[in-house]
This record gives C-alpha cells, structure tokens and sequence, in this order.
C-alpha cells in the first residue's frame, strides 16, 4: 500500500485531512507559539513539551526570553537559575496552553490539551514529582502533565490521577510500560469514584517515543553485531504503538495511545484512524503535508509478520519493548532507550541552567 496520497482531488493538506476524517487527533510536538498556531491551521487539538523542546523554544526567541529572564531575576532576587529557567518555562505553557483552550473548551477537555513536563531531575521522587505535578495543573485548565514511565512514575502518575492531574506519561517506550501507566491511572480514577470526586474532566494519554525507541533497537543491535533488514528497525516502535493501542482499545482504558519521537512518516501514516493521539514535530509537520502523505486509516492494519518474527528472533530488546510482559517494572528506568532519554532531558536541564546563568551573570 502506498503512503503518498491518490490524485483524489482534495487540495486539503494531508495532516488536516487525517484531522477531519478520521478518530486520530493531531497534537503537535512543539510549544513555541508561532509553530503552533500554523499547527492548529493544519487541524492540531493539542500539543506537548519537554525540556529539549523548550530549550529549543526559548533559543528560537532569545532576545525576548533574555530580557524576561532579567525581569524575573529582578522580581525574585533570591530565585537561582533552575528557579528561573523553570519559571520562564511554565509562562512558555500557559502561552501555548491559552492557543489550545477554545479546543479545550469544544471537546470538554479530551483535546486541547497543552502538555508541561515535570523536572527530570525529580525521577527518583515519587512525592516530588506529585506535588510539582499538581502545581503545573493549576497554570491554566488545559494543561496536562508529564510523567516519566519509571517505577517512580508509575506511582507518581496514580496518586497524581487521583489529586485530580490529567496525565501524559512520557519517557515511555514499551507496551508493558504503557499498560503499566494505563491500570495506574485507572486507579487513580477508581479512588476517586469511590469517594465520589469527578472523573469526568481528564484527558490522560499515554507516550510511546517510538522513534527513539528505533534508535535504541538500531544502537543494541549494532553494538551486539546483530544484522538483519534495516528498514525492519523502522517499523519497531509502529509495531509497539499498534499493539498498544489495540490492547487499550480492548480493555477499555480511560486513556489514550500518543505517538511521539519522529523518525519516519510510518509514525504518522500507519497509526490513523484509531483513538489516539501523533503528535508530530512542527518540521515533520510541515514534510508529512509537502510530500501529501497519505491519510487513509491503517491502525487496524498488522506490521508484515515477517517483521515482528524477525525482530523478535534476532533484536532481543524488541520482545522488551513489544511482549506485554516483556519489561517487568523494576526494570524500566533501566531500559535502555529510558536511560538515554533521561539523560538526555537532564542534559536540556542543564542547559537551561547555563542559559540562564549567563544572561544574569554574564561573563566577564
């Protein structure tokens, strides 16, 4: 089956396409204001953020966040660096987030959503990641909060559930992870049904990073010797959202499947028409519409079995990331695409930190 679209006549762009014709919402992986209004014009209901994604946000548009940097160093004199950075981030999110609240409004909160990350360097703290968790909440209606999907994440996700927290797990690359932050959250809205709170109001979603899932398959396997087909790497992370999906799709989880970490169209083009969530970056945006990608429904369609048969006999990571009992959790932070996306995203702490500290104790 082809991924580029039939001469059909409709001159839509094909992200607004899917939007319009099929059950998959369109968020968009950026919180730069600019990028996301021409993302809401190609039909996104909502977006997320994470500390690369803000990092790279704030860089686009230094001299103003310079300036407001100074400002805040001003109005809070004993604030350091990280005090400041994140300050500087959450004002980027309640910007992004007022974009997306009239969607918020029409759907009743199942999109519109604007999605703020916690602190990666609270993962070790199950009480600290809820309380910033629950403060993030409180920055606008729409938000929704990341949370890693580590053994502490998991915990942190149900009692955040159940202090009233719309959910977006991230740093989530496998299905047991993703059914592991499903049943959390199902226990968090259990709890509160059963002291009578609402349960009506969330719009919980659930990442797989399947792009950065592919890159770990590709550096396992290269590191091991293992060679098989490389474009069969291509459809590992497809394969886990998939599955995923269907499992949530059969047992009725009050929480969706998003598709995040682009590496190929196949995360946008093999995934529409179920009830989920892609979230692609602004760029892959822009490419997905270009190249007129296809928008035909495709969740229900299987990854060629020879595939999935190949993958598991020869990338021992993959039955990690694709068997439901294949990650037990006590070995989620230590899966490897987790351990590098947390670094990763500490490393973008980091830098934030630096950023500000040269704008407010600049060099001599």
């Amino acid at each position: 089956m082809s991924s580029f679209a039939a001469s059909s006549g409709d001159t839509r762009p094909s992200l607004l396409r899917a939007a319009m014709d099929t059950a998959t919402s369109l968020w968009s992986d950026t919180a730069d204001p600019a990028e996301l209004a021409r993302s809401i014009e190609f039909g996104a209901v909502g977006a997320t953020c994470n500390p690369v994604i803000a990092l790279a946000a704030i860089r686009a548009d230094l001299p103003r966040w310079s300036a407001r940097i100074r400002e805040l160093a001003s109005e809070f004199p004993t604030a350091g660096e990280s005090e400041l950075g994140w300050k500087v981030v959450e004002e980027l999110s309640i910007a992004a987030a007022a974009l997306l609240e009239p969607t918020f409004i029409e759907t009743k909160g199942m999109n519109g959503r604007l999605s703020i990350q916690t602190d990666p360097r609270l993962h070790r703290d199950v009480e600290a990641l809820v309380e910033q968790a629950v403060h993030f909440s409180t920055l606008a209606p729409n938000i929704i909060v990341k949370i890693p999907a580590t053994k502490n994440g998991i915990e942190a996700i149900e009692e955040a559930t159940y202090r009233g927290v719309s959910i977006n797990a991230t740093v989530s690359f496998t299905v047991a992870q993703a059914v592991a932050v499903a049943e959390a959250i199902e226990r968090g809205l259990d709890r509160r049904s059963a002291e009578g709170l609402d349960t009506d109001n969330f719009g919980s979603v659930c990442t797989i990073m399947g792009g950065r899932l592919d890159d770990w398959l590709k550096a396992s396997a290269a590191k091991s010797g293992i060679l098989i087909d490389p474009g069969y790497f291509e459809w590992a992370g497809v394969a886990a959202l998939k599955k995923a999906h269907h499992l949530f799709t059969e047992r009725g989880y009050r929480t969706r499947i998003l598709s995040a970490a682009f590496r190929n169209h196949l995360q946008w083009s093999e995934l529409l028409g179920g009830d989920l969530v892609v979230s692609p970056p602004f760029a892959w945006q822009l490419r997905i519409n270009e190249n007129d990608i296809s928008s035909e429904p495709r969740i229900d369609v299987p990854v060629d079995p020879h595939i999935i048969e190949t993958l598991t006999l020869k990338v021992p990571e993959f039955s990690k990331a694709y068997d439901e009992a294949g990650l037990p959790i006590d070995d989620f932070e230590n899966f490897g695409a987790t351990r590098t996306t947390l670094r990763q995203f500490l490393d973008a702490d980091a830098q934030l930190d630096a950023l500000v500290r040269d704008i407010i104790l600049p060099p001599m």
